[in-house]
């Protein structure tokens, strides 16, 4: 038995801290906001496996192969969609209850799939069925030992709710605990035998997203600052439809799946000419949109499931029904307005089929993590899938010595190498002039759906003559500030990776490199550099 600490939950962080805990380990589960708070709850379109008779773990993995244009991993696509049927049968274990319809458990089609194998519960409140089904599966393993509400504990299992990670402790190379900050009794250190960082992805960075307020970064910006391997920053998936009213809530693809068109505003039809039309891979669906928006001075394009039905609708929509409402639409009676906005990092922490990141001690699973499972642009409803499969595979891990399972895994993403011009700028506050606004408006300008040059370069130059507080002065920093210095440290690796790969792949798109360039097949891991100057702008916009 060892202790673990666990940090995040949603599905990749509750399902490692109930398989560890099962596992008969210590668990200490981290989490920033309240145990049901994480991506996960808001989660949509559903949870892709090849469970039907009709469907096979071949054609998921092809299908997977084909969207991550050329960077996958195959070993981390096999492992995916293999265990993932496991899986999804443990969720409903665990309490999920997904919906059926005459011939069983109901499945859906979504964009870039070649088979009905999208599972979703509640209609469209897939991410939040799970989150409650697992969040009552880890309070079944822990009752309240103390007046703090945020404290649980039994069977080895202690959860801190309201605490933020704000670095991991590394001795000698290895990874033995964390540094938090708790609601009440300021910084502290954690130590344990081996941590799972969960912490989900980085919306926030960007002006408009699909993400929680939750979602910055922390355990990719953690781990970078310890020296672990990180990889495919560039890559962030822009979902194509989001409501375009405050708040830019989802709307799924899986409407489009039903059969739901996009128009311009004159009422056209835009993506005829594309193959798959509306159901086209993410990324294409995305560019064409922002195409349309700019032709039309900006203004957003219309999602049209009028002839779907007001049941299909309410039924199936649910939650993007009563957000249409909310903001005074009726979907079922007109088209409704709707872009991208930013939806999933494919980059992360740089981990093998294990979940084993390149730190002894630390593991990652989830969106935190690139597993290499979704390459240059995630298959649609595989991102809950991934949070299963490499939570339940690190758990597993924790037992075995790691040369065990060395003949069995995939290698660290590319090589591992400093990012040029790019490290922690600390100073004793907030550069003047910064603020997140702003932060958000530059990624959003210069590294979103399109991008060129120009564009990431005038970028870097900005974000570099940004810093944030010291850590050590972590003590007397708010939860926002640490955020705040997340993201900046975020913003300039997501910036000079996509800097970097001068070509368009995936959901990484560059005007001044429209075309895909065979020799950048491949994903390189930076670690941060050790021993180098502050950052300028210069060297930023010379890497």
């Amino acid at each position: 038995m060892s202790s673990v600490i666990v940090v995040g939950s949603g599905l990749a962080g509750l399902t490692a801290a109930v398989r560890a805990t099962d596992a008969g380990h210590r668990v200490t589960l981290v989490t920033k906001a309240t145990l049901p708070e994480s991506n996960t709850r808001y989660a949509q379109g559903g949870i892709a496996a090849a469970l039907f008779p009709d469907d096979s773990v071949a054609a998921h993995v092809l299908d997977t192969l084909r969207a991550g244009a050329g960077l996958c991993d195959a070993d981390a696509v096999e492992v995916l969609c293999a265990e993932g049927p496991a899986r999804v049968r443990d969720l409903i274990r665990f309490g999920v209850d997904f919906d059926h319809d005459e011939s069983g458990i109901a499945r859906g089609l979504e964009a870039a799939h070649s088979r009905s194998r999208v599972l979703h519960s509640g209609g469209d409140a897939t991410g939040a069925a799970i989150q409650r089904a697992l969040v009552a599966t880890v309070r079944q393993r822990a009752r309240r030992t103390s007046p703090r509400p945020e404290i649980y504990s039994e069977t080895g299992i202690i959860i801190l709710e309201h605490t933020m990670l704000i670095d991991l402790i590394v001795h000698a190379g290895t990874v033995t605990g964390v540094t938090v900050l708790g609601p009440e009794d300021g910084a502290r250190s954690l130590e344990a035998d081996a941590v799972i960082l969960a912490t989900g992805g980085a919306g926030t960075l960007f002006k408009y997203t699909t993400n929680p307020t939750v979602a910055t970064g922390d355990g990719v910006a953690a781990a970078w600052r310890a020296g672990a391997a990180v990889a495919d920053l560039e890559f962030y998936q822009f979902h194509p439809t989001a409501l375009a009213v405050p708040g830019t809530p989802l709307v799924s693809e899986a409407v489009r799946g039903e059969g739901a068109v996009l128009r311009n505003r004159r009422g056209e039809r835009f993506m005829l000419g594309t193959p798959g039309a509306e159901l086209a891979p993410r990324d294409v669906v995305a560019r064409a949109i922002a195409r349309e928006m700019a032709a039309q001075d900006g203004d957003p394009v219309l999602l049209d499931a009028t002839a779907l039905g007001r049941d299909l609708l309410e039924t199936r929509f649910p939650t993007i029904t009563a957000a249409c409402r909310t903001a005074g639409l009726d979907w079922a009676v007109d088209p409704i307005p709707v872009a991208p906005a930013a939806h999933y990092w494919m980059g992360g922490v740089t981990t093998d089929v294990w979940g084993r990141t390149s730190l002894p001690g630390l593991f990652a699973a989830g969106e935190v993590a690139r597993s290499g499972a979704h390459g240059a642009n995630r298959l649609a409803s595989n991102s809950l899938l991934e949070a299963a499969v490499f939570a339940d595979r690190a758990v597993r891990a924790l037992a075995f010595p790691r040369a065990e399972l060395d003949g069995d895994s995939a290698d660290h993403a590319g090589v591992s190498d400093p990012v040029p011009g790019v490290s922690p700028a600390f100073s004793v506050d907030f550069a003047e002039g910064f603020s997140r606004g702003k932060l958000q408006s530059v990624m959003w300008d210069a590294a979103g759906v399109h991008r060129s040059g120009a564009g990431l370069a005038a970028a870097a130059e900005t974000l570099a003559g940004w810093t944030s507080p010291d850590p050590a002065h972590a003590a007397g920093l708010t939860v926002r500030q640490l955020e705040d210095r997340n993201l900046l440290d975020l913003a300039r690796l997501a910036v000079t990776s996509a800097l970097a790969r001068t070509e368009s792949r995936g959901a990484h798109h560059r005007d001044d490199y429209p075309h895909v360039r065979p020799d950048l097949a491949r994903s390189v891991a930076w670690t941060q550099p050790t021993g180098l100057p502050r950052t300028t702008a210069k060297e930023a916009i010379a890497c």
